[in-house]
Protein backbone atom coordinates (compact mmCIF):
# COMPACT_ATOMS: atom_id res chain seq x y z
CA UNK A 1 0.00 0.00 0.00
CA UNK A 2 2.77 1.99 0.98
CA UNK A 3 4.04 1.96 -2.92
CA UNK A 4 0.87 2.87 -4.53
CA UNK A 5 0.92 5.96 -1.83
CA UNK A 6 4.18 7.22 -3.03
CA UNK A 7 3.08 6.73 -6.87
CA UNK A 8 0.27 8.36 -6.06
CA UNK A 9 1.34 11.20 -4.10
CA UNK A 10 4.36 12.34 -6.91
CA UNK A 11 2.18 11.95 -9.54
CA UNK A 12 -0.15 14.28 -8.04
CA UNK A 13 2.99 16.35 -7.40
CA UNK A 14 4.17 15.77 -10.71
CA UNK A 15 0.84 16.72 -12.25
CA UNK A 16 0.22 19.64 -10.39
CA UNK A 17 3.24 22.07 -10.58
CA UNK A 18 4.22 23.77 -13.54
CA UNK A 19 8.38 25.30 -13.19
CA UNK A 20 10.54 22.73 -12.73
CA UNK A 21 11.40 20.84 -9.01
CA UNK A 22 11.74 24.41 -6.86
CA UNK A 23 8.18 25.30 -7.67
CA UNK A 24 7.42 21.57 -6.20
CA UNK A 25 8.83 22.08 -3.30
CA UNK A 26 5.76 23.54 -1.26
CA UNK A 27 3.61 20.85 -2.72
CA UNK A 28 6.71 17.78 -1.81
CA UNK A 29 6.62 19.78 1.67
CA UNK A 30 3.38 19.42 2.44
CA UNK A 31 2.58 16.22 1.28
CA UNK A 32 5.96 14.54 3.10
CA UNK A 33 4.91 15.97 6.43
CA UNK A 34 1.46 15.26 5.93
CA UNK A 35 2.43 11.87 5.69
CA UNK A 36 4.69 12.02 8.48
CA UNK A 37 7.15 10.37 6.15
CA UNK A 38 10.03 12.65 7.62
CA UNK A 39 10.87 15.57 9.69
CA UNK A 40 11.16 18.57 7.92
CA UNK A 41 14.73 18.91 8.91
CA UNK A 42 15.31 15.75 7.23
CA UNK A 43 13.81 17.23 4.23
CA UNK A 44 15.75 20.21 4.08
CA UNK A 45 18.48 17.74 4.22
CA UNK A 46 17.27 15.92 1.71
CA UNK A 47 16.63 19.03 -1.02
CA UNK A 48 20.34 19.99 -0.45
CA UNK A 49 21.74 16.34 -1.31
CA UNK A 50 18.96 16.53 -4.17
CA UNK A 51 20.68 19.46 -5.47
CA UNK A 52 23.82 18.85 -5.19
CA UNK A 53 23.71 15.47 -7.29
CA UNK A 54 23.70 15.32 -10.90
CA UNK A 55 20.17 14.34 -12.49
CA UNK A 56 16.64 16.62 -12.34
CA UNK A 57 16.01 17.80 -8.77
CA UNK A 58 12.22 16.37 -9.10
CA UNK A 59 13.45 12.89 -9.68
CA UNK A 60 16.11 13.42 -6.90
CA UNK A 61 14.11 14.50 -4.63
CA UNK A 62 11.23 11.95 -5.17
CA UNK A 63 13.64 9.02 -5.09
CA UNK A 64 15.42 10.37 -1.55
CA UNK A 65 12.22 10.28 -0.03
CA UNK A 66 11.00 6.91 -1.75
CA UNK A 67 13.94 5.23 -0.68
CA UNK A 68 13.74 6.79 3.20
CA UNK A 69 10.14 5.79 3.31
CA UNK A 70 9.72 2.57 1.36
CA UNK A 71 13.25 1.23 0.20
CA UNK A 72 14.76 0.57 -3.71
CA UNK A 73 11.18 0.07 -4.45
CA UNK A 74 9.52 2.55 -2.80
CA UNK A 75 12.19 5.37 -4.64
CA UNK A 76 11.27 3.63 -8.08
CA UNK A 77 7.34 3.97 -7.17
CA UNK A 78 8.14 7.94 -6.00
CA UNK A 79 10.61 8.55 -9.26
CA UNK A 80 7.93 7.06 -11.67
CA UNK A 81 5.11 8.95 -10.21
CA UNK A 82 6.98 12.14 -10.39
CA UNK A 83 7.97 11.85 -14.24
CA UNK A 84 4.98 9.73 -15.44
CA UNK A 85 2.60 13.46 -15.60
CA UNK A 86 5.77 15.32 -17.38
CA UNK A 87 5.96 12.66 -19.87
CA UNK A 88 2.22 12.01 -20.39
CA UNK A 89 2.30 16.17 -21.02
CA UNK A 90 4.87 16.27 -23.18
CA UNK A 91 3.59 13.95 -25.46
CA UNK A 92 0.35 15.80 -25.67
CA UNK A 93 2.30 18.72 -25.78
CA UNK A 94 4.31 17.64 -28.95
CA UNK A 95 1.90 15.97 -30.79
CA UNK A 96 -0.70 19.67 -30.46
CA UNK A 97 2.05 21.80 -30.22
CA UNK A 98 1.39 23.14 -34.29
CA UNK A 99 -2.20 23.59 -34.00
CA UNK A 100 -2.38 25.66 -30.65
CA UNK A 101 1.60 27.14 -31.16
CA UNK A 102 -0.20 30.90 -31.66
CA UNK A 103 -3.63 30.34 -29.80
CA UNK A 104 -4.00 33.36 -27.86
CA UNK A 105 -5.50 31.66 -25.12
CA UNK A 106 -2.96 29.34 -24.66
CA UNK A 107 -0.80 32.21 -24.69
CA UNK A 108 -2.28 33.78 -21.91
CA UNK A 109 -2.76 30.92 -20.06
CA UNK A 110 0.79 30.18 -20.18
CA UNK A 111 1.35 34.36 -18.81
CA UNK A 112 -0.92 33.37 -15.64
CA UNK A 113 1.35 30.70 -14.39
CA UNK A 114 4.25 32.78 -14.50
CA UNK A 115 3.97 34.45 -11.65
CA UNK A 116 2.55 31.40 -9.82
CA UNK A 117 5.53 29.56 -10.19
CA UNK A 118 8.06 32.36 -9.44
CA UNK A 119 5.36 32.58 -6.04
CA UNK A 120 5.83 29.16 -5.22
CA UNK A 121 10.06 29.16 -5.53
CA UNK A 122 9.43 31.91 -3.19
CA UNK A 123 7.51 29.65 -1.03
CA UNK A 124 9.82 27.44 -1.04
CA UNK A 125 13.05 29.62 -0.08
CA UNK A 126 11.22 31.18 2.84
CA UNK A 127 10.50 27.49 4.14
CA UNK A 128 13.61 26.30 3.69
CA UNK A 129 15.22 28.99 5.05
CA UNK A 130 13.50 28.78 8.12
CA UNK A 131 14.26 25.49 8.82
CA UNK A 132 17.93 25.94 7.56
CA UNK A 133 18.32 29.88 9.77
CA UNK A 134 16.22 28.80 12.49
CA UNK A 135 15.82 25.42 13.58
CA UNK A 136 14.77 25.87 16.84
CA UNK A 137 12.23 28.59 16.30
CA UNK A 138 12.59 32.36 16.24
CA UNK A 139 14.68 33.32 19.24
CA UNK A 140 17.30 35.67 19.91
CA UNK A 141 19.09 32.77 21.16
CA UNK A 142 19.38 31.16 17.85
CA UNK A 143 20.52 34.66 16.15
CA UNK A 144 23.58 34.07 18.52
CA UNK A 145 24.97 30.55 17.77
CA UNK A 146 27.67 29.72 15.50
CA UNK A 147 25.60 27.56 13.33
CA UNK A 148 22.98 30.43 12.25
CA UNK A 149 26.57 32.80 11.78
CA UNK A 150 27.81 30.28 9.75
CA UNK A 151 24.50 29.78 7.97
CA UNK A 152 24.00 33.55 7.66
CA UNK A 153 27.73 34.13 6.20
CA UNK A 154 27.40 31.09 3.46
CA UNK A 155 24.23 32.57 2.44
CA UNK A 156 25.90 35.53 1.83
CA UNK A 157 28.63 33.83 -0.08
CA UNK A 158 26.56 32.38 -2.11
CA UNK A 159 25.14 35.83 -3.32
CA UNK A 160 28.47 36.87 -4.00
CA UNK A 161 29.47 34.07 -5.54
CA UNK A 162 25.99 34.07 -8.31
CA UNK A 163 26.44 37.63 -8.60
CA UNK A 164 30.12 37.02 -9.65
CA UNK A 165 28.86 34.09 -11.90
CA UNK A 166 30.98 31.58 -10.48
CA UNK A 167 31.19 28.07 -11.47
CA UNK A 168 28.03 26.42 -9.27
CA UNK A 169 30.14 22.95 -8.76
CA UNK A 170 32.45 24.99 -6.52
CA UNK A 171 30.06 26.83 -4.69
CA UNK A 172 28.73 23.46 -3.71
CA UNK A 173 31.85 21.98 -3.04
CA UNK A 174 33.17 24.86 -1.12
CA UNK A 175 30.13 25.14 1.10
CA UNK A 176 30.12 20.89 1.52
CA UNK A 177 33.48 21.48 2.48
CA UNK A 178 33.12 24.40 5.07
CA UNK A 179 29.91 22.15 6.69
CA UNK A 180 31.38 19.17 6.88
CA UNK A 181 34.70 20.93 8.78
CA UNK A 182 32.46 22.99 11.27
CA UNK A 183 30.39 19.67 11.49
CA UNK A 184 33.45 17.82 12.29
CA UNK A 185 35.03 20.62 14.46
CA UNK A 186 31.66 21.14 16.46
CA UNK A 187 30.62 23.87 15.42
CA UNK A 188 27.29 22.78 14.12
CA UNK A 189 25.78 20.66 17.07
Amino acid sequence: MIYLTLFWTFFKIGAFTFGGGYAMLPLIEEEVMNHGWMSMEELVNFIAVSESTPGPFAVNISTYVGTETAGPFGALCASLGVVLPSFIIIMIVAKCFLAFKNNKIVQYGLSGLRPAVVGLIAAAVISVGKTAFFPDGYTIAVISTLRFVLGVVLFGFMLFATYKKCNPISIIVISAVIGIGAGYLGFLN
